[in-house]
């Protein structure tokens, strides 16, 4: 009978270290769920061939594979399709209009990767640099204040500048004066990230747009791009 409140505080001991192991296993098997929502570049439209590149080759591709097990990445990647805007030409493309249902389907999720702005440069809206970031930051927003996450929470956000326009061949004229304005957009879409307090990402620093068409990339910048996402995100959800 003298033994028993040591065998007590043994067998507690023990089922503590058991449930410690348990709750590190756990953390270590559980899939994390990443979401890509973006236009044509996150679609992974080839400027060179004019088709969709192999899984394996748009950036979403590189990382999934990048990150390996424990990650699931759902693509959502639509051409022309922009931040807030509606299009006049290309209907049913506004990002806003489509976000809410696509994290719904998609919950939970631990985090949003939000990579639009390029088709807001378009000549007929004639939106400045700074708009186009206030734009996506409707987009962070909107995610920020959403219950997509774990238990109801929000998703994190990283926020993704579109890369430069490069050398616009049949694009010249629908995209007229974009080259200027995308230079100005890292600085911007900086300061939203740094507003709403969320994760940013400058492609422009990371990729180059192919002289095919001057707004897509091919595939050894899809690769890079991938890369370099997957070690943010990395940063964000396993430090």
């Amino acid at each position: 009978m003298g033994n028993a409140p040591h065998t007590s505080y043994a067998r507690d001991l023990e089922q503590s270290r058991l449930d410690g192991m348990q709750t590190i296993q756990e953390k270590e098997t559980r899939v994390r769920h990443i979401l890509c929502f973006g236009d044509s570049n996150t679609y992974g439209v080839d400027p060179v061939l004019d088709r969709r590149l192999a899984r394996d080759q748009r950036w979403t591709g590189v990382l999934r594979d990048t990150l390996g097990e424990g990650y699931e990445i759902f693509e959502e990647g639509q051409g022309s399709r922009t931040t807030i805007w509606d299009d006049p030409l290309y209907p049913y493309k506004n990002g806003r209009d489509y976000l809410i249902p696509c994290l719904e389907s998609h919950a939970p999720l631990d985090l949003v990767v939000l990579a639009l702005g390029t088709n807001d440069m378009k000549h007929y809206f004639q939106l400045s640099p700074a708009e186009i970031a206030e734009g996506a930051g409707v987009l962070v927003r909107v995610i920020q204040k959403s219950d997509a996450g774990s238990d109801g929470r929000a998703p994190l956000v990283l926020l993704l500048s579109p890369p430069l326009v490069g050398k616009l061949t049949h694009y010249r004229e629908l995209y007229a004066g974009a080259p200027e304005k995308s230079r100005e957009l890292g600085k911007h879409y900086k300061m939203v990230a740094e507003m709403y307090h969320c994760a940013f990402l400058d492609t422009a620093r990371v990729i180059t747009t192919s002289d095919a068409d001057g707004i897509h990339f091919e595939h050894d910048e899809h690769r890079k791009l991938g890369q370099a996402v997957a070690a943010v995100i990395r940063q964000l959800l396993e430090a």
